[in-house]
């Protein structure tokens, strides 16, 4: 059990993760659901995540969720990630002294319409069965497509304006900043990092949240 300085603080395993030597002492929430997620958020300053992307998404989307984003994030992944690399993070052990010495401080966060955080990518993809993603994307004000595309990858940025959004495939793919990526389109498979959304949608919109949330670097 935690005491003293680090009383504040608990890990949440994802899985069948293990907590890294670092961490160890520290409180420990195994999450089998969101609501184990939710038990935590309230009660303590700092949570560690050992997990995946999808794991700290899920995280950040009920802090957003519960009004909570004062709530101090570390990261803890197996490897180097997306998210990782958006965010400039370690892994391993390095992210796990990281997590337990390290200083929070805030960061964009980027959601979409359904209050669904990413830290990782976000994709646009043609549904199944077709060869192309049809319709029209934009980043702020400027037109990312229109027409047919192979897919769009939108990713978290750690300084403003937030987001960057590119065209997969062999066009043109010079990334466009910005604070929202939209897309109207005659059907997409949303893709989350890494978890596909349960149906193809006509819009989607990923932008950046009024308030960041507190990363632990």
């Amino acid at each position: 059990m935690d005491t003293g300085g680090h009383a504040g603080r608990a890990v949440l395993l994802f899985g069948d993760r293990r907590a890294p030597g670092p961490v160890r002492g520290l409180l420990t929430h195994r999450v089998q659901s969101p609501a184990d997620v939710d038990a935590a958020a309230g009660t303590y300053r700092r949570l560690v995540v050992v997990g995946t992307d999808a794991d700290l998404a899920t995280v950040l989307t009920r802090l957003l969720k519960a009004d909570l984003l004062n709530v101090e994030v570390a990261y803890v992944p197996r490897r180097r990630t997306p998210a990782t690399r958006a965010y400039r993070l370690p892994a391993g052990r390095r992210a796990a002294r990281r997590a337990r010495r390290g200083s929070a401080r805030r960061v964009p966060l980027i959601r979409d319409e359904t209050g669904t955080a990413i830290v990782g990518a976000a994709q646009w993809q043609p549904p199944d069965g077709a060869q192309l993603l049809h319709g029209e994307a934009v980043v702020d004000d400027v037109v990312l497509f229109d027409g047919g595309v192979a897919g769009v990858r939108i990713e978290p940025t750690a300084a403003l304006p937030g987001l960057r959004a590119r065209l997969s495939g062999g066009r043109s793919r010079r990334w466009l900043t910005g604070r929202a990526a939209q897309l109207g389109t005659t059907g997409a498979a949303v893709l989350r990092d890494g978890v596909p959304a349960p149906r193809t949608m006509g819009r989607s919109t990923f932008y950046r949240n009024t308030e960041g949330w507190l990363l632990v670097r």
